[in-house]
């Protein structure tokens, strides 16, 4: 069930400065423990700072969907919205993203540094601004998996080792990186082999030798519910999904970091707002992503922050006072294989490959 809810303080719902009603904006995410550590390090603060109440959205799964849609009907009604790299590739490419200037429309460095070299090479497309840099992988239950924990990605594909359910998401970005991978494709070779049709193929008849031991899921927050109800054995999601579980909620659920897929996430605005809409999505993007902030955002959940000024300033978690940076995918000891998603591929071959991934499915 997706949220649309105000979740901000009782001060920002009712009069912001001079007396005048606060303004509102539709801000879209991805719910869960991400919404929360952004409700925390940014809208909370946001708020009090300026008296707009935030009301959130947990749309972005759908979010080139229903751009589009809202785009075809004239009828923007999201403000900001947080998507994943490849994603905003494909709505700047479409003309559904505001272009932005980094060096005028995104906060410096404390010490100076511009917007453009502090987040250096992750602004990997004219409309996106990073927020952070995360990992899918995968957790397992720990009390599931013998006496030989899965240390290999392939342990996925390993159905007599590790019997049960997997959860897989209903998409086929990363499991057919991942499938390739374990069918013998050289990690440099991946989307070179993807690109063609045997390929694709290829990576969904390695699919199919689990095909009946999946649960698919569509929500960052299903695997760490299925691990924690001990539904399945092993599960893919994002790394900070799996803290939650296995640091908050104290569950018997362990890291496989082995072939983690780096992937950024940030914020665009949508194109065709109005002037004053739009000001005020710039304005919560300026504050949003400044060095602090982003921050701060580490201190609820373990996504390394994308300015290369903010990664001194992680700390410790806000509630449990544990030191954050060991659970980063981005640790030397979390990121010793690790698989490189490429944005561009995605943003090329998505619409065709979802096609097929789908048909895959229903069969």
């Amino acid at each position: 069930m997706k949220l649309k809810n105000t979740l901000l303080m009782a001060a920002a719902c009712v009069t912001a400065a001079g007396g005048a009603m606060a303004e509102e904006m539709t801000i879209v995410s991805w719910g869960g423990a991400y919404s929360k550590s952004q409700l925390k390090a940014y809208h909370e603060p946001y708020s009090a700072k300026s008296g707009v109440t935030i009301l959130n959205d947990d749309s972005s799964a759908e979010a080139v969907a229903k751009l589009r849609a809202m785009n075809e009907a004239g009828n923007v009604t999201w403000d900001v919205v947080d998507v994943v790299a490849s994603d905003a590739i494909r709505l700047c490419d479409e003309g559904l993203a505001l272009e932005i200037d980094a060096d005028t429309q995104l906060a410096a460095a404390p010490d100076g540094t511009s917007a453009s070299e502090d987040f250096g090479d992750l602004l990997v497309s004219d409309c996106f601004i990073p927020q952070i840099v995360y990992s899918t992988t995968f957790g397992y239950r720990t009390d599931m998996v013998g006496d030989t924990p899965p240390t290999d990605i392939c342990a996925v594909f390993d159905l007599d080792a590790y019997p049960g359910k997997r959860a897989l998401e209903k998409r086929p970005i990363n499991n057919v990186e991942w499938a390739l991978l374990c069918d013998g494709v050289a990690k440099d070779d991946v989307y070179d082999v993807l690109e063609t049709e045997e390929g694709q193929n290829r990576a969904l008849a390695k699919l199919d030798t689990i095909k009946d031991s999946v649960v698919w899921w569509s929500a960052g927050a299903d695997t760490p519910q299925l691990l924690a109800d001990g539904e399945i054995v092993m599960g893919s999601t994002y790394n900070g999904r799996l803290f939650s579980v296995i640091e908050e909620q104290k569950q018997p659920v362990a890291m496989l970091w082995d072939a983690q897929v780096f992937d950024l996430d940030g914020w665009i605005i949508p194109a065709g707002l109005s002037e004053e809409r739009q000001k005020r999505a710039l304005d919560y993007i300026m504050f949003a992503t400044d060095t602090q902030r982003l921050a701060d955002q580490a201190k609820y959940i373990s996504y390394g922050p994308a300015r290369a000024s903010s990664a001194p300033l992680v700390g410790q978690h806000a509630e449990l006072g544990i030191e954050m940076a060991p659970h980063m995918p981005t640790d030397p000891n979390n990121a010793q294989n690790t698989f490189l998603y490429n944005y561009e591929f995605w943003a090329d071959y998505r619409d065709d490959i979802d096609a097929k991934f789908q048909a895959w499915l229903a069969k």
